[in-house]
């Protein structure tokens, strides 16, 4: 269960790091309200995974999980650049996060 957790609460990180951007440095009232809701929810489940998984595993897990879920949708979503390195770097990042639950 707390690996479930854990990817829930990547995706949310994904979620407020976007609502963050979309906010205009909290101008923005919706954007702000769920990036404050998705930020709140994305600790906690992270607060919760972290009773069962190691702190260096479920953080760099969570951090990846976001990172390349910001990455993706600012790619897909918010005209960044989606280059052969960035993609390539970003698959790294998830072999990385692959690696770290393979050999938990």
């Amino acid at each position: 269960m707390a690996w479930v957790v854990l990817v829930i609460s990547g995706v949310l990180e994904t979620v407020w790091a976007v609502a963050l951007d979309r906010s205009a440095g909290f101008r923005r009232l919706v954007p702000t309200g769920i990036f404050v809701v998705a930020l709140l929810l994305s600790m906690a489940g992270l607060g919760y995974a972290l009773r069962e998984i190691p702190v260096g595993t479920g953080y760099a897990v969570w951090v990846g999980i976001g990172a390349v879920g910001t990455a993706t949708v600012g790619m897909l979503a918010l005209g960044e650049s989606a280059s052969l390195p960035r993609l390539i770097c970003l698959l790294l990042v998830v072999t990385g996060v692959v690696g770290l639950k393979l050999f938990h």
